[in-house]
């Protein structure tokens, strides 16, 4: 049965003049960052101060607040976050938005009652991670913008079968890779996505043909205006616009023209994309019609927005008129005067102001009454009925009464506030203990690789493998030849599931072959993994950046973990209660997972050289997942390699030493396993690096 209720509009506001646009031109909820732990570092944000105004706005509109805590923490930081949870708890927010599992954790503990939703950060694009969220105390999911109409009506059906709500993207920029699964701007200027700080480095020229000026990784702007009506009737809880970093017209020109189309209207489909594109819009994605959906910020973008600014700058100017306000006025002589406002939602107010006048020549009446009641201009109000109590013969002079209506506007305003603003019961939590560093006798070596024919360069290794990570869609073709027993295998699911049922099959099939262990890179695959009755492991996509999201994980059912590449090998959270955690020692790290394949784009499959070269000449190594005749999902990796053969101080504490091996030839496996043991050239190759080293996250001197 299809739905009948309107989905909530949910706007964005990187700063206080954004703010206004959205609550002014219609949003039903509005999401914006403190100062600390937005996943938009460079918008306006807001200080303690501004977020309770902030609150005061919207609850007084009706407007809901979330706030986007949507950034990975480092241990030191969790006071800071504690701070902030009170500020956020004291202005009355009405939902938090998180992308670290141990944000949600701490928080889940430190105020119960907070709504929690997982960010698209957090890469839920399968029922098992809904699941996975609704597990660990979250409301509501985010999904993942990769995903068709069918994939989101099925995941909204889930979701609600769980007590869960859904949150889908209609509007804004298209990152070129998942949410939460992209370490470019990380690798290519220090600046972590996954902090807050991408420098959008995918809008920059990169190309598989050699095209000095192609933008192979810039997508066009998501715009499905006008798909409206298919997610109502889908039951999608919440429609969100991106743009926290776009200007307040921008905000204005995307929420009018959604809430027009969700109430029945024809949207200003024209102002919408002259306020801001990337060659247009596309719907790609939603629609499965995944062509044109590549574009860049032209010239004649930028021209067309300057003709709209103003008049769009005027549909926020003022406060939307929202509900009647009646008021009733009680006028006698010896007595203050009296008026009772109510609004449309049943908020009543009573204030008193100068005692009435014995009238000379003209009474008091209720039409003059009305005439002052009506001047709310700046105001959320609209004047609705106006009756009156008067005794005698009396007047009140027009003053009076102004002064009247003014603090009974003020009055019932805070009322509003008072009606829509949550309470949280808060808990005091204590710093966790400092267990000691718990000593590995044995620091086990794991062999992550693409294609079977590297198996090879195993067998020439001094010291032998004791876990081999394997992509799942090769399970079958490792049985035919096995290098080590299968119970010290770890079978890799596909890092973008799009087919979760065929996935599941896959591991039955596998575990009914004699593979016990899985390996996680999303929270969906843990749940998958876990209900099929594997020992789980922790893979890169889960983000291991502070003890708490490695103890949510161990509560999750994992036996071990990678601790994020995004901090520094050195840092050690290898405590004696904690999850064993594994550092990434060698290999190309995964800069981008996406749904488009940058290489196909350009020049087929039939020219591919899983090479896409960026304006500096430097080659990242492009390859996809083939499981059925049409790829899945494609994967950049850097151009250097991690090397830490001679720094072995820098992994001294880690549980296991992960080699991931992409593109390396047999031989070149062996050799690379013979340097980081007794024997073996350490020297670092011609071009290397130590690994994602963002100036933020590393340990402050002193």
């Amino acid at each position: 049965m299809k739905s009948t209720v309107t989905p909530e509009l949910l706007a964005p506001a990187g700063g206080r003049e954004a703010l206004c646009a959205a609550v002014r031109c219609g949003a039903d909820a509005v999401y914006m960052g403190a100062q600390q732990f937005s996943a938009r570092h460079s918008a306006e944000n807001f200080s303690p101060e501004a977020l309770s105004e902030a609150a005061a706005l919207c609850h007084c509109s009706g407007v809901k607040l979330y706030l986007a805590v949507n950034t990975l923490l480092t241990a030191r930081e969790f006071p800071t976050l504690d701070t902030l949870a009170e500020q956020a708890a004291a202005a009355g927010i009405d939902g938090c938005i998180v992308q670290d599992l141990g944000v949600a954790a701490y928080l889940k503990q430190k105020l119960p009652q907070l709504p929690l939703h997982a960010s698209t950060q957090m890469t839920v694009h399968t029922a098992e991670g809904i699941a996975a969220a609704g597990e660990m105390g979250l409301c509501r999911v985010v999904l993942a913008r990769e995903l068709s109409q069918k994939q989101i009506g099925a995941l909204t059906a889930a979701a609600h079968a769980m007590g869960m709500e859904t949150e889908v993207f209609v509007h804004g920029a298209h990152c070129m890779s998942v949410s939460g699964q992209c370490w470019l701007s990380a690798a290519m200027g220090g600046r972590s996505a996954n902090r807050g700080r991408c420098a959008q480095p995918c809008r920059l020229p990169f190309s598989a043909d050699g095209d000095p000026e192609a933008c192979a990784l810039s997508l066009k702007d998501m715009c499905l205006l006008a798909h409206t009506k298919q997610l109502a009737e889908m039951g999608v809880d919440s429609l969100k616009i991106e743009g926290r970093m776009k200007r307040p017209e921008y905000v204005a020109a995307a929420v009018s023209a959604y809430r027009e189309a969700l109430d029945g209207g024809t949207p200003d489909v024209d102002t919408l994309r002259a306020v801001f594109s990337r060659s247009g819009f596309t719907d790609g994605y939603f629609t499965g019609r995944r062509v044109q959906m590549f574009g860049t910020r032209r010239k004649e973008d930028v021209l067309a927005a300057e003709p709209v600014l103003a008049k769009l700058r005027e549909t926020y100017r003022k406060p939307r008129k929202i509900t009647d306000l009646h008021g009733h006025f009680t006028l006698r002589m010896g007595a203050d005067s009296l008026l009772t406002v109510t609004d449309g939602d049943g908020n009543t107010a009573t204030v008193t102001g100068e005692m009435p006048q014995q009238a000379l020549r003209r009474p008091a009446d209720v039409e003059s009454l009305r005439r002052q009641m009506e001047k709310l201009g700046d105001t959320i109000y609209r004047c609705g009925d106006v009756t009156a109590e008067i005794h005698g013969d009396v007047m009140l002079p027009a003053a009076a009464v102004n002064g009247l209506r003014r603090r009974a506007v003020e009055a019932l305003d805070a009322v509003r506030i008072r009606a829509n603003t949550p309470v949280y019961t808060q808990n005091t939590l204590p710093l966790p203990a400092a267990d000691p560093i718990k000593p590995w006798p044995v620091q086990e070596r794991w062999i992550m690789v693409r294609r079977l024919s590297q198996l090879e360069g195993l067998k020439d290794a001094l010291r032998p493998t004791d876990r081999l990570l394997l992509p799942l869609h090769l399970a079958k073709g490792y049985l035919a030849a096995p290098l080590l027993p299968l119970e010290r295998c770890i079978l890799l699911p596909p890092r973008w599931c799009e087919d979760p049922a065929h996935t599941r099959r896959q591991l039955e099939e596998a575990c009914a072959s004699g593979f016990t262990h899985v390996g996680c890179g999303h929270v969906g695959d843990v749940q998958m993994g876990r209900s099929l009755g594997y020992t789980l492991h922790g893979t890169v996509g889960l983000h291991i950046t502070n003890p708490y999201a490695a103890a949510m994980l161990k509560t999750l059912g994992l036996a071990d973990g990678l601790l994020s590449p995004e901090i520094p090998p050195q840092h050690s959270m290898q405590t004696e209660n904690g999850l064993p955690l594994g550092v990434f020692v060698y290999g190309r790290l995964p800069l981008m997972l996406t749904r488009n394949c940058p290489v196909q784009t350009q020049v087929g499959c039939k020219h591919c050289r899983h090479l896409l070269t960026d304006r500096k000449g430097q080659a990242l190594y492009t390859d996809c997942v083939r499981d059925t005749d049409t790829p899945d999902y494609a994967e950049l990796f850097n151009s250097a390699v991690v090397w830490l053969a001679d720094k072995p101080a820098l992994y001294r504490n880690a549980r296991y030493l992960l080699f991931a091996f992409t593109d390396e030839s047999a031989e070149r496996i062996g050799a690379v396993l013979r340097a980081y043991g007794d024997e073996g050239d350490k020297n670092p190759p011609a071009r290397f690096t130590r690994g994602l080293r963002c100036e933020e996250l590393l340990p402050k001197k002193g």
